[in-house]
């Protein structure tokens, strides 16, 4: 599973909004792009697709910009990178429930349905509340502490 720039640029940005709003006003796409090093432009998009998905809310003028739609704690990283990419998982572009196989390639189909099990266990458990407070569930934090979790095979 990759994790496109888009999507990682995206949960940036949330957090930033999570973090930064504090006292209730918007926050300039300006602002994020110079704090998380996000060029521009690709932010606009991105916001836009957010703001589509529910994610968050835009307000313009003087005093516009973004802020979250809902509270930090009940936005999950799942639903941002939706927002931006659709589907947490895909295979050559499809989900894998609406994929088949025969003969010796069958067991391919359990084995990226556990796969995506997997992936949505861990971005749906996450929230931006949670990476905002540098709190991340237990089973996460145990899963990164492990040593093989750090080396590129």
């Amino acid at each position: 599973m990759r994790i496109s720039a888009r999507a990682d640029y995206a949960v940036r940005a949330v957090l930033e909004l999570a973090v930064r709003q504090t006292g209730g006003d918007p926050v300039k796409a300006e602002t994020i792009s110079a704090e998380q090093g996000i060029p521009h432009k690709f932010l606009e998009g991105i916001l836009g697709d957010l703001r589509r998905g529910g994610i968050v809310e835009s307000r313009r003028g003087g005093g516009g910009g973004y802020r979250l739609a809902r509270d930090p704690a009940r936005i999950t990283v799942a639903d941002v990178i939706r927002a931006v990419d659709g589907p947490i998982v895909s295979v050559r572009g499809e989900r894998p429930t609406g994929l088949t196989y025969t003969g010796t390639a069958q067991p391919l189909l359990p084995l990226w349905i556990a796969l995506r099990a997997n992936v949505r266990k861990i971005l749906e458990g996450v929230t931006v509340a949670d990476i905002a407070a540098d709190a991340l569930p237990a089973p996460v934090r145990d899963l990164a502490a492990e040593p093989a979790a750090w080396e590129n095979p």
